[in-house]
Order: C-alpha cells, then structure tokens, then sequence
C-alpha cells in the first residue's frame, strides 16, 4: 500500500490518493469491496518511550519527529494512530485542567515555543493521510514518582484530597465522585475541543498490585452511598470503574455522537480456575480480580465502542497463551469491535518463546482467522525502528499490502448509509463525479473511493478527497479497458453504494 500526495491537476484540485499498484486476480471485472481492517500502532509519549524522544526539542524537530512516524506508519499501511495525549496527569496539548508535560518541554507546565498546539498538528497531519487519530489518556495516574515536582496547577496540587501515593506513585482515587467527574470533564474537553476519532484508555484503572504495598482508599470506601453499603471493597472499586466508564461514554456521545470510545484492557480478564466463563490460563494478574476493569461487562452494556485487550504472549506460552487468549476474547466480545494488541517489544527480546521469526505473522493471521476480530494494534512505535523479524517488511508487502478502511460502527451513526455519488463522466482525461445531493462538502469533506477492474480482472481501490480523478501511467498500471465506481466514504468511515460502472480505454 502507498499513499501519494499529488500534484494539482489541470483543474487546479489538489487530491489525495492511496492505492497499492499491483492488482489481485479475480475472475470477472466487476469491482470488489474496499477491505475493512483496524491497523493501529500505539505511540507512547510517557518517558519518551516514542515521541518525542528528547525533553528538549525545538518546535521544528517536534513536528519532523511526528511527521517521520505518521509517514512510517503510513507506509505500512495502518489506518489508526493511537497517541497518548494525557501520560501522566499532565497533557500535550493546552488546556486549564493539567499542565503542559515535562516529557514534551523538559519542564512540567512549560509550553511549547510559539503557541504550537502538539495534539493538533498530529490530528492534521493524520488526516491528510487519511490516519484515525485516537487520543490515548492515563486518567488515574497522577505522577510517575510521589517525588516529582509537580506545578500549582497539577490536580494533584490543587486537590492533596484526591491522590492516594502507592508503590512510589501517585494515585487518582476512583472511588472519589469528584475525581471521576474532574476526568470526565477532561474527556469532554478533548472530545469537543479536537478532530479526534477517539478516546482510547488503556489497562491503567486501580493499580497493577505491588508486594508490601497497600492502596489506601479505606477513607472513601466508608464514605461510600448507603446504595453501596453492600459492597466489599472489591465491588466498590469496580463499581467506581463502571461509574467511570458510564459517564465518560455519556460525555463522549454528547458532545460528538461519532466519536468512538475504547478500552485496551490487560489481556487476561480472569483465569478459569477463579472464573468458569474465564480463559484457560493461569496469569498472576487479571484485568477483573486486580485492576477492577471488568471491560467484558462495559463492553456488553455498550459503555464502549471497541476492546484491544493487550495479549502481549506468545502462540507457545503456556501460562497465558496468544492463540487460546485470543479465542477467548473473540467469544466473549460479540457486542463491540475487538481488536487484538500485539506485543512487538517482545522480538528479539530476552522473553521465552520469542525466538520463531514467524510469531507475529502466526499471531495476526490466527486473529484473522477469527470470526469476531476485526483488526490488530501494535505497542508500540519504537519497536518498528530495531530489528524486529522484518515486520515492517511483512505488512508492508504482504499482510498490510491492500489499504482498508476502518471498520464502521453502526450504533454511533446517528445518520443513514451515505448516498451514492451522481453524474460520473470521463471527459477529456479526466474522471469526474458530483458529491451527493445535499452533501455538506465544506464542514468535513467527504472521501471517495474509486474501483478500478482492467479487463483480465485486476482490481485496485483509490482513495480522495476530490472528486476529480485522472488516469495517468503512475495511478493506471498498463493500458487497456477499464470499468470504473465510485462511492461515498463519510467520516464515520462507512460507505455507500457503489455508483454505476463506467467504462474507459486507457
């Protein structure tokens, strides 16, 4: 798959193109499907672990390093970036309810030079390429060290009453009804305030448990509702999580009812031997009993939109096992997308079991191969600049060769299936159609998808946002008779019917 930025054409549209220009057999020339398949790649900025990679760049080195990622992954073909914008009770973007992060300036509360806004030069420059940017938050971590000096206006300063400091951490309390509407109002902000298709949270809820430690939320526990006063401590803690959950779905649809709302949740829910509906596996910690995010009851009630639970083993572990994980997670989340996270930083690793150079591409052919799953993410960036068993080359120009859309979701499109492109022509080299009927076309411009059929049936499919098209020897592979559709893409990525079949020698 490559994505072009082309040269204005004789009528002065500047569009965008992405297309693989070798063609698949098929036996008749009628043109297929646009393929559907998330391809996501976290790209973390806590700790510098992927961008930026220094505390200290300039503006100018800050857009060169995400312009190198956007374009990497691009070129392997994803379609999804998942960008942490909240890492650690800071943000990279500007806004009252945190300080700007030490990971993007070198000092906590430091705005970047020039009033240059991070989040939305990522979601600009992702949408040119036609990239969902989902913005990845950590809503409960305050701070990576109780040590760190934290600005006036961190939360945490502000509201002493609020954290809870844990295994050299400090910690949001969830079960704290103020803490949960203060990070719902960040969820709000971002959703109305950016072009985002998302708001990602990954499987930071309650901490990972550390030996000696002990959070204390005892305070908040007794202060509990006399609705709650049922509740062990267990409950209660991921009743605050599905409160949680619920509200900032609610948030979330409110103010952008497209906006997508997902979860990438420890890759374990909850073991067999604790849980008869739990996976056979025998991990120390589980998503449910440890980190209170029972992800396959939001998923159920429709809190979330998509899961990628992070099943970050290998196909040949045995205590928690990739295949039989991503089985269980595939007959257990039938009511949202699934996704399936896949642990790249382990190639080449000093972890067991990482040593067949074919690992990864067994792990996402088997998720594939599942009924359920429509799509991969990989954690993280990084991982795809060291040797890592020629993944990039391997979704590059095989797995990822063919572009795909995103996988639509049926229950956020509070509009019908886009209607169908009128009047397309071929005229003077050039291919043209007019937008649908009472399209909006200025507000967010519709993307079109061109089919291509050659007469000894080679297809490809083009994506643009104009609604000029021109056939030219880099665009048309060889000469010959073409049948040529066009349809609607909308920004909910779902997609109308094909228009009728024109016929062009080229």
């Amino acid at each position: 798959m490559k994505l072009r930025l082309l040269k204005p054409c004789a009528l002065s549209l500047l569009f965008v193109l992405a297309f693989h220009p070798a063609f698949s057999e098929s036996t008749d020339n009628r043109t297929r499907q646009l393929p559907v398949e998330f391809r996501g790649v976290w790209v973390a900025t806590v700790t510098n672990i992927d961008w930026p990679s220094k505390r200290t760049l300039s503006v100018e080195e800050l857009k060169k390093e995400a312009l190198n990622i956007i374009e990497l992954h691009h070129k392997m073909g994803m379609n999804t970036i998942i960008l942490q914008v909240r890492p650690s009770g800071d943000a990279i973007y500007p806004t009252n309810l945190a300080p700007w992060s030490v990971y993007l300036t070198g000092k906590q509360g430091n705005a970047p030079e020039g009033g240059f806004d991070p989040l939305k030069f990522w979601v600009d420059e992702c949408k040119k390429r036609n990239i969902e940017l989902h913005a990845w938050i950590n809503p409960f971590r305050a701070s990576l060290h109780s040590t760190d000096s934290l600005t006036e206006n961190h939360p945490a300063r502000l509201h002493p009453e609020w954290v809870v400091e844990y295994n050299g951490k400090l910690y949001f309390d969830p079960g704290i009804p103020e803490v949960r509407h203060h990070l719902t109002e960040v969820i709000r902000e971002l959703v109305r305030n950016y072009d985002i298709a998302a708001i990602h949270i990954d499987d930071y809820f309650y901490p990972y448990p550390a030996t000696g430690f002990v959070f204390k939320d005892s305070a908040s526990y007794e202060a509990r509702s006399e609705e709650e006063r049922h509740l062990s401590i267990h409950d209660w803690r991921r009743s605050n999580t599905d409160k949680f959950i619920m509200e900032a779905s609610a948030a979330i649809h409110a103010e952008k009812p497209y906006v997508k709302f997902g979860i990438s949740p420890f890759g374990v829910w909850r073991n067999k031997s604790e849980d008869p509906r739990g996976s056979d596996t025998r991990a120390g910690v589980t998503s449910y009993d440890h980190l209170y995010a029972d992800v396959v009851k939001w998923a159920h009630q429709g809190w979330i939109d998509y899961v990628i639970p992070q099943i970050y083993w290998s196909s040949r572990d045995k205590a928690a096992n990739f295949l039989k994980l991503a089985q269980w997670w595939n007959d257990n989340i039938t009511d949202r997308h699934l996704y399936i996270g896949h642990g790249i930083y382990k190639i080449n690793g000093t972890q067991e079991n990482w040593d067949d150079p074919n690992e990864l591409k067994q792990q996402i052919l088997f998720s594939r191969s599942l009924r359920n799953v429509k799509g991969s993410a990989f954690y993280s960036h990084n991982h795809f600049l060291r040797k890592n068993n020629n993944l990039n080359q391997l979704l590059e120009d095989s797995l990822y060769r063919d572009i795909a859309a995103v996988p639509p979701m049926e229950w956020l499109q509070n509009k019908a299936r886009p209607e169908p492109v009128n009047n397309l022509k071929y005229k003077r080299g050039l291919i043209t159609w007019e937008a649908p009927r009472g399209a909006n076309t200025t507000g967010k411009p519709l993307r079109y998808v061109v089919y291509i059929a050659n007469e000894s049936g080679g297809e490809a499919e083009y994506i643009t946002r104009s609604r000029v098209f021109k056939p030219e020897s880099k665009t048309m592979p060889g000469r010959g008779r073409f049948s040529i559709q066009v349809a609607v893409m909308d920004a909910d990525n779902s997609i109308s019917e094909k228009s009728e079949v024109l016929k062009i020698r080229y």
